[in-house]
């Protein structure tokens, strides 16, 4: 009851007029969806599976090199975009070569969505193995180019503000019910507290390839004809403080109440573990991942076509690169696992975050004020490129 309690209390307020007509909640909730979305399905079990108790120590260190990035990102959106005329030649094709690898991550990243679709929509069914995920996964992939191809993604785009305050309101009861487990086994005695299973570069690596699932923020750069800039920065950074917050809550809730080899990891080990807590929690969470990954990949699908369609001139059409898009990921559907693909997502987003990094030193380089920032974005640029060169995927 209290879990349900929360979910309404929370789609109630998310949804209110005074939320809709909040111009700040409008501007986060494309970044704030993105963040959360995915990475909250399989970061907890991922986490508490390879870290043990110190699941929360690698929470906090995503959550934080996800800040510098797009502290980067927030730096070129207030200093780049508000001086155009004066970027420059190396700017220019530094700012070139990121829409393209921009544009390569979605079409990665929406095969990380649909997979999970598909993981997620046979797991409380009678057919719940790869075979059938995939070929969901599959019918999905071929729905979304049939309606980008005759009809386009606008009517589409209407249901993300829904999916996004359905999935906040799921998470809301899902911090709940965890919370009064976590209580539990606390005032009970019986609080776990297990080894990690990695350690070193081993975790350091593993944890490269995990920043997809707290990407998500760059989307605030690509809204300027919405919002200006200075609400363009404030939004993300926002987003960004309280998806951590939300974040931080759940891996502290979740790393200390299950035994190590108590669920076998998978892509859907979330719902298992939910299911302990409170057996109305795997079908709100199914129902949210549902409605998550499809409206993140319709975005990231529409994101990708303009972003092809301007780099290369118009020479490739929405359409044509929507075609492509679908053609790449089915191929990662049928060769690749779901934890395979989350590493390919996340090397080829620090990838793009490395170019924004560089971007960032070159423009603050040319301030003599902002030598030592300009030190410390070439160091963020330097780790995204540590991030696409040693990120491992997780063994399942």
């Amino acid at each position: 009851m209290a879990i349900l309690a929360a979910v309404v209390l929370a789609a109630l307020a998310l949804m209110s007029p005074p939320a809709r007509r909040s111009v700040v909640w409008r501007a986060m909730t494309t970044p704030l969806a993105s963040i959360i979305g995915s990475g909250f399905l399989v970061l907890g079990p991922i986490l508490d599976a390879a870290y043990g108790a110190y699941a929360p120590v690698a929470m906090a260190a995503l959550c934080l090199g996800a800040y510098l990035f797009g502290w980067a990102v927030r730096y070129n959106i207030g200093r780049i975009e508000r001086a155009a005329a004066g970027r420059g030649p190396a700017i220019e094709r530094l700012e070139s070569a990121a829409s393209w690898l921009l544009g390569f991550a979605y079409v990665i990243s929406v095969a990380y969505y649909l997979n999970l679709f598909g993981a997620f929509g046979v797991s409380l069914t009678t057919v719940n193995d790869g075979l059938h995920a995939r070929l969901l996964t599959t019918a999905i992939y071929v729905l979304i180019l049939f309606v980008g191809w005759t009809r386009g993604f606008r009517a589409l785009e209407a249901f993300e503000h829904v999916s996004v305050a359905a999935k906040l309101a799921i998470i809301a009861g899902l911090l709940v019910g965890l919370a009064a487990f976590f209580w539990g086994k606390l005032a009970a005695g019986t609080l776990v507290v297990n080894a990690a299973e990695r350690s070193g570069w081993a975790a350091m690596t593993l944890g490269f390839g995990l920043i997809v699932t707290v990407q998500g923020f760059e989307t605030s750069r690509y809204l300027g004809r919405t919002y200006g800039a200075d609400m363009r920065i404030r939004s993300m950074r926002w987003a960004q403080w309280a998806s951590s917050a939300i974040y931080m809550a759940y891996i502290l809730l979740l790393a200390f109440v299950f035994e190590r080899g108590e669920l076998r990891l998978s892509e859907t080990a979330i719902v298992d573990m939910m299911a302990i807590v409170a057996p109305v929690l795997p079908a709100l969470l199914v129902a949210a991942a549902l409605a998550a990954q499809f409206s993140a990949a319709v975005a990231d699908t529409s994101g990708s076509g303009g972003l092809f369609a301007e780099a290369t001139g118009g020479r490739v059409s929405p359409r044509q690169a929507y075609a492509i898009l679908v053609g790449i990921g089915l191929a990662l559907t049928w060769s690749a696992d779901v934890f395979e693909i989350i590493s390919y997502a996340s090397r080829a987003f620090a990838g793009y975050y490395a170019l924004q990094a560089a971007i960032a030193a070159l423009t603050a380089w040319r301030d003599a004020r902002s030598s030592a920032r300009a030190l410390a974005f070439a160091g963020l640029a330097a780790l995204g490129v540590a991030i696409v060169l040693f990120g491992e995927p997780v063994e399942g």
